[in-house]
Parts: structure tokens; sequence; C-alpha cells
């Protein structure tokens, strides 16, 4: 059971690092590989303001870090862990995505 502040808090900030699609689109491209901003605003079909304001809360969870490369900044997961985290979520999801066993789910919208 999470009681320790920290815990929680550090859950709600990958909570909220994952309640925006375009932040979910980065970080599954940076579990790829590390990327710049330009290339990444490209790969995805974001204006580079917004990725970049998007890039902005990603550090600020401590998911993503920022590293100088020359004159460029180049971007990649702040802890290679973060990408296992991230694809143990996405197939836990569609495996109790796949077993639906709440009959109320489609009326309700839950589950």
């Amino acid at each position: 059971m999470l009681t320790l502040a920290p815990d929680i808090e550090v859950l709600a900030r990958f909570g909220r690092a994952l309640a925006d699609p375009i932040r979910c689109r980065i970080l599954l491209a940076l579990r790829q590989a590390p990327a710049h901003p330009a290339d990444l605003a490209d790969a995805l079909g974001v204006s580079r303001t917004r990725l970049s304001n998007h890039l902005a809360c990603l550090r600020d969870c401590g998911l993503v870090v920022a590293l100088p490369a020359g004159r460029r900044t180049r971007y990649e997961l702040a802890d290679e862990r973060l990408g296992h985290a991230l694809d143990d979520l996405r197939t836990a999801v569609v495996a109790v995505e796949a077993d639906r066993t709440c009959p109320d789910a489609d009326e309700k919208g839950c589950c």
C-alpha cells in the first residue's frame, strides 16, 4: 500500500505526464532513441513551440533530461527503467482491456 507522500507524488507526476497524448507520444519516441526537439516535432507532427511546452512538463516531472549536444539539445528518458515501465504499463492496460470483466463498462464508460 502506498502511504508515503514521496511515493504518491512520484505516481501523481507520472500520471500527469501520461495524461496528455502528445506527452505519451514523446515518451514512446524517446523510449526508442534520444532525439533533438526539431526532429521530435517533425516526427510527431506538432509545432516546436507546443513540443517545447510538453518537454518542459516532462522535465519538471523528472521523466526526461535535456543534454547539450554542441549548439543543440538532445532529449532522452531520465532513466532507462522508464522505458521498461512504459512497456509494462502499456501491456498491462492492453491485458486488462482484453479481459473486461465489468459488465457495465460500455454503459458507464468505466474500466
